[in-house]
C-alpha cells in the first residue's frame, strides 16, 4: 500500500496525539480542516488507523510489575493453537499474546501489582490455558523505551 507524504504526517501526528483536532493536525501538515478531516476518514476506512486510545501508566494503576511469559504447548496442530488462542483472548489478564517462532509457541504479556498477584495469574491462568506444556517467566526490571508508535512516519 502506497503512503503519501502528507498521509505520513498525519498518522505520525495522531501517534504522537490522538486528540489533535483536524484544524491542529492541518495546520501542522499543511492542509485545510476539512480536507484533513477527510484523510483522516480514508485511513480509517483503509484500515491503516484501527482505533483511538489513551495510554496509561501501569505502575501507577498498581501494575507495579510486567512479566513476559514464553509459552510452549504441547503440540502445534490448528485445533491446539486455536484453542490456546481463543483460551487467550478471553482472559482480561492476557494484555497481549503472540505467535512466535523460535523456542516458545507463545509470548504473552501480563501485569501485576505484585508477585503473589502474578503468582495467581501463573496458577489461575497461564498454567490453566489449554494444551500448555511448558513456561518460561521473566519479569521486567525496568522499561528504558516504551514503545511510542511506529518509526517513519
Amino acid at each position: 500500500m502506497t503512503i503519501s507524504d502528507i498521509d505520513r504526517k498525519i498518522l505520525h501526528e495522531l501517534q504522537m496525539n490522538c486528540r489533535q483536532s483536524s484544524a491542529t493536525i492541518g495546520e501542522k501538515v499543511g492542509l485545510s480542516p476539512s480536507a484533513c478531516h477527510r484523510r483522516i476518514g480514508l485511513l480509517e476506512d483503509k484500515g491503516l488507523i484501527e482505533r483511538y486510545a489513551a495510554r496509561l501508566n501501569g505502575r501507577k494503576l498498581g501494575f507495579a510489575m510486567t512479566f513476559y511469559v514464553e509459552v510452549t504447548l504441547e503440540g502445534q496442530s490448528e485445533a491446539i493453537l486455536s484453542a490456546f488462542e481463543k483460551a487467550a483472548l478471553s482472559r482480561p489478564e492476557v494484555l497481549e499474546c503472540h505467535l512466535m517462532t523460535g523456542q516458545a509457541d507463545y509470548l504473552i504479556k501480563v501485569a501485576a501489582p505484585d508477585t503473589a498477584d502474578y503468582e495467581r495469574i501463573y496458577r489461575r491462568t497461564i498454567a490453566a490455558l489449554p494444551h500448555v506444556s511448558g513456561i518460561q517467566s521473566s519479569l521486567v526490571m525496568k522499561t528504558v523505551k516504551r514503545w511510542s508508535g511506529y518509526p517513519a512516519l
